[in-house]
């Protein structure tokens, strides 16, 4: 449906991709899924990367119930797509750069996930890694590891936000701060009851 290009030195622009056209949109493509779409109804389980050769790294590791975003952020599309691949009882897991760009695409995503009532997991490699780079250092055996740790959104953003403030006042008052809009996107409430305690508790503040 289109071409896609990735500079593999120095230069610009890192990406080039074909236009947006009526059979190609990258808000309803996800690349690698011809590939692993039997994979990932067979392991009921897909994990997501951001570029196309964090997607390759994968599968020539062995690591095929995978794709990959097309330079854009996760839409209701993508998520419906992929609940149709993993079923109603699936699990998704994303992989991001250990960067604030990967926490922010990770924060974006919560609410696309929750709406579509999709179970999805978080994980940030270890600070200079990408999956290309950290599944060719270290392994898929590795790789998956550090998948079976993933957490859901709340969980995993209440870990990042007490290790960049603390828990001092201050630094309290900017963990309610960043979690309040992902505890606003989860539409269960059950779960968002949950997540409200698991934040009161480690934060210290009243629920």
């Amino acid at each position: 449906i289109g071409f896609g290009g990735r500079v593999l030195a120095d230069g610009t622009p890192k990406y080039l991709n074909t236009p947006e056209t009526p059979v190609y949109s990258k808000s309803r493509s996800l690349f690698g899924i011809h590939q692993g779409r039997a994979h990932c109804r067979s392991s009921r389980e897909v994990y997501i990367v951001e570029g196309y050769l964090d997607l390759i790294a994968l599968h020539q590791h062995g690591i095929r119930n995978a794709v990959a975003t097309l330079g854009t952020a996760l839409t209701a599309d993508h998520v419906r797509q992929i609940r149709g691949l993993i079923g109603e009882h699936g699990r998704t897991v994303l992989l991001f750069d250990s960067d604030d760009a990967g926490i922010n695409a990770a924060r974006r995503s919560i609410g696309v996930f929750a709406a579509e009532f999709v179970d999805a997991r978080y994980v940030v490699l270890p600070s200079g890694y990408d999956p290309d780079t950290f599944v060719f250092e270290f392994g898929a055996e590795r790789l998956l590891a550090e998948a079976r740790e993933a957490k859901p959104a709340v969980p995993f953003l209440l870990d990042r936000a007490v290790g960049a403030y603390g828990l001092t006042n201050e630094g309290r008052i900017k963990i309610l701060a960043d979690l309040a809009e992902p505890l606003a996107a989860v539409v269960d409430p059950v779960a968002r009851s949950l997540y409200i305690r698991e934040v009161a508790e480690r934060t210290g503040v009243e629920e």
